[in-house]
C-alpha cells in the first residue's frame, strides 16, 4: 500500500471520543515495550508518527492513526507494566476490553509479542482472551533482527507451542530495522480490508 496520508487522528480513553467517521480499525495489542509504535512507523514509512518509547508505560490512552483516510491503525496501551499503579492498570484493562468487545469498526487485532523470548504468561492470557470472545486476531512476532538465524525457528516452535497456534492461524516475523515481514503484514492488511 502506498502511504500517502497517515496521521494521529484522536487519544480516546472512552467510547464517546472514537472517531466517527466509520472507517475500519486493526487495533495493536501487547506488552509495554514490544514495538507496537515501531511497528506501526515501519509499516507506514515514517520515523516517528508513532511515538516510541524506551520508556514502559509511555501510550496510556488508546491512540487512533488514520491511514490513507480508508482505515485506522489503533495502538492500545501496554500489557504487563509494573510501574503503574494497580488501579491505572485496571482502568487500562477495562478501556481496553471495552474497545475490544464493543467496536464494531474493528476488523482484525494484531497481538504484538517480542520474538527474543518466549510469550509471557501476559501474552497467553491475552490470546485466550482474544480466541474466547472470537475476536478475529493474528500474532506478530517484532525485534526478530536480534535473533540469530541459528535461533530463529526454536523461537517460532516455543512461540507456537506456548500459544497453541494451529497451522490455519497467521503468525507474521517483524523487524523494524530490517523491514522483515513489513510486505507480508500489508498484504494480510489489504485483504483485512477488502
Amino acid at each position: 500500500m502506498k502511504i500517502i496520508k497517515a496521521e494521529l487522528t484522536i487519544s480516546a480513553v472512552e467510547e464517546r471520543q472514537y472517531p466517527v467517521d466509520n472507517l475500519p480499525e486493526i487495533a495493536l495489542v501487547g506488552r509495554s515495550n514490544v514495538g507496537k509504535s515501531s511497528l506501526i512507523n515501519t509499516l507506514i514509512n515514517r520515523k516517528s508518527l508513532a511515538r516510541t518509547s524506551s520508556q514502559p508505560g509511555k501510550t496510556q490512552t488508546m491512540n487512533f492513526y488514520q491511514i490513507n483516510e480508508r482505515f485506522y491503525f489503533v495502538d492500545l496501551p501496554g500489557y504487563g507494566y509494573a510501574k503503574v499503579s494497580k488501579k491505572e492498570r485496571q482502568r487500562w484493562g477495562q478501556m481496553i476490553e471495552h474497545y475490544l468487545t464493543t467496536r464494531s469498526n474493528l476488523r482484525y487485532v494484531f497481538l504484538i509479542i517480542d520474538f527474543r523470548h518466549p510469550p509471557t504468561q501476559d501474552d497467553i492470557a491475552m490470546y485466550e482472551w482474544l480466541k474466547y470472545y472470537k475476536i478475529p486476531c493474528v500474532v506478530i512476532a517484532t525485534k526478530k533482527d536480534k535473533v540469530k538465524s541459528s535461533q530463529c525457528s526454536k523461537n517460532k516452535k516455543i512461540l507456537k507451542e506456548k500459544l497453541q497456534l494451529l497451522d490455519r492461524d497467521k503468525l507474521f516475523l517483524f523487524s523494524s530495522q530490517d523491514k522483515t515481514g513489513k510486505e507480508g503484514v500489508w498484504e494480510f492488511i489489504e485483504k483485512v480490508l477488502e
